[in-house]
């Protein structure tokens, strides 16, 4: 039998320009986004207050990296300048540094999601029940 898990969810965003290398099309000019991201964390357990965890936490630890990247040419970050600040990358890069703020707290980080716009965007997730 499968364990259910609680399921906690926030959304951010940015702005920042960025250009995609070796992609063939519009998007490999000089271009920018008002990125949405979507942090969902999962556990199974909740405090003696009765949540997962504190919204405003997630939201003050999401905020404080999104502004590493708000209103900034992408490529020129060093993460990006070795791998191509698309969505997929962009998501991937965030989850890798959310990670590192959101363990052995009795919950995981499940997937970041970065869209590019209000009809497209790429998740990155961890695929096993507990990072």
């Amino acid at each position: 039998m499968n364990q259910a898990v609680y399921e906690v969810k926030i959304i951010s965003d940015f702005a920042a320009a960025h250009h995609l290398r070796n992609f063939r099309g519009k998007c490999e000019s000089l271009h920018g986004h008002n990125w949405k991201v979507e942090v969902v964390l999962r556990g199974t357990d909740l405090d003696e207050s009765g949540v997962l965890v504190d919204f405003s936490e997630v939201k003050q630890v999401t905020r404080s990296l999104l502004e590493e990247l708000d209103h900034h040419y992408l490529n020129d970050i060093p993460f990006f300048q070795s791998n191509n600040p698309s969505s997929e990358n962009i998501a991937r890069y965030l989850f890798h540094r959310l990670a590192e703020r959101f363990s052995d707290n009795g919950f995981w980080l499940h997937s970041v999601s970065a869209w590019e716009s209000e009809n497209a965007c790429a998740t990155y997730m961890n695929v096993d029940s507990r990072a």
